[in-house]
């Protein structure tokens, strides 16, 4: 049986799911690498902004589909990614 937390993938190709994915773990490497090296230190809020922004996309499908058990994980995600992005373009 699939996992019901993933019904909302029926909605997208394989293709867009692997999009997605790939665009999250950029991001997360995005979020920890540059900083961390010292190497190019404006990508971690680009980063951060990027994932806010898959973040929006994840709720406004899940608010489409009536999934509002899994919005408060969305939700929490999407605000720890803006306090890294405005954190370090303030900072």
């Amino acid at each position: 049986m699939a996992n019901p937390n993933f019904a909302w993938a029926e909605d997208f190709s394989q293709g867009a799911i692997r999009g997605i994915g790939t665009a999250e773990v950029l991001g997360a490497i995005g979020l920890i690498v540059p900083e961390l090296t010292g190497i190019a230190p404006i990508l971690t809020p680009v980063a951060a902004v990027g994932l806010v922004l898959i973040q929006v996309g994840a709720i406004a499908t899940h608010v489409r589909r009536k999934e509002f058990k899994v919005l408060p994980v969305n939700v929490i995600l999407l605000l720890l990614a803006l306090f890294v992005a405005i954190g370090r373009f303030a900072g």
